[in-house]
């Protein structure tokens, strides 16, 4: 199978374009990686890319306000779920009827609501450090009953990193502040490694062209994201991943994902937080292509 590595804008919206980067063989069957809220398309670490474009043609790109895409929300606020249709607007702009979606945090909110919203654009579904979009209750291993909102909630940590006010930092003070969000992200279990944490975002500082961060996503609307019937008779074949160590969504976060979505099996990456370290590329990316490999069966 010939190998292709192509960029290209796509328009979603008026004056709204997105950076895509399509990797793999061409004619193989398309995965579409989707980031988490304020990252860039290239917060999928490379080697993890490489290992899926070996068996798939990988697409991943930047939404809007980050990376190289356009930074719109403060002259045109959006709502979260249109960054779902900017998803199949990618889709549509490569003229892909049906792909393995794989979505990282908010990513992986995105990817409910197209698992909810646009089914037959899926080939399968991936969740990785997400959340569910239903209110169903978690049911522990004893049958008691845990409403959502009593399930764990993010590290006091990062919520006070979170809560920082705004500022304009010099890209030394900016890499600094971003390689502290990976520490506490990637939960502990796994050495911390801070130089592979500050090449990465110097490749995305580089890739956007500005070290400025944008709250866009934090600010758009959640309004209309619940989706528990649509997720409860879901058919798509679905694969939630549990992060032993994860600090926004803590166990039994992922548990939950899994009742609530139909057609949902659930696998751990041992030590995973809520990051993409090189330790965990190798089990994820085996565990990714397992399950688009039964998928397409």
């Amino acid at each position: 199978m010939q190998r292709e590595l192509s960029q290209r804008f796509v328009d979603v919206a008026p004056d709204v374009r997105l950076w895509v980067e399509s990797r793999g063989p061409a004619d193989a069957p398309p995965l579409l990686l989707v980031m988490g809220a304020q990252a860039s398309g290239l917060g999928w670490p490379e080697e993890l890319v490489e290992l899926l474009a070996a068996h798939h043609r990988v697409i991943r790109y930047d939404h809007r306000d980050t990376g190289r895409s356009t930074w719109s929300f403060d002259r045109k606020p959006y709502a979260l779920p249109e960054l779902a249709e900017d998803a199949v607007a990618v889709l549509d702009a490569l003229g892909v009827e049906r792909a393995h979606v794989v979505g990282m945090s908010l990513g992986g909110m995105l990817a409910q609501l197209l698992l909810a919203d646009h089914p037959d654009r899926l080939l399968s579904a991936t969740l990785i450090g997400a959340g569910a979009l239903s209110t169903r209750p978690y049911a522990g291993p004893d049958g008691e009953l845990t409403p959502v909102g009593e399930l764990p909630g993010v590290d006091p940590r990062l919520v006070a990193l979170w809560s920082e006010p705004a500022e304009e930092r010099d890209l030394e003070a900016e890499l600094d502040r971003r390689v502290e969000h990976w520490r506490l992200l990637s939960g502990g279990l796994i050495p911390f490694d801070a130089e592979a944490a500050r090449e990465l975002e110097r490749r995305i500082v580089r890739h956007t062209g500005h070290h400025a961060t944008s709250t866009a996503h934090a600010r758009a609307s959640t309004a209309g994201m619940e989706r528990t019937g649509e997720l409860a008779v879901n058919r798509v074949p679905t694969l939630v991943v549990a992060a032993p160590a994860e600090p926004v969504y803590p166990p039994p976060h992922a548990a939950h994902l899994a009742q609530v979505i139909g057609a949902a099996r659930l696998v751990t990456i041992p030590g995973m937080g809520h990051a993409l370290p090189r330790e965990v590329h190798g089990p994820l990316a085996a565990a990714i292509l397992e399950h688009t490999t039964a998928a397409v069966r």
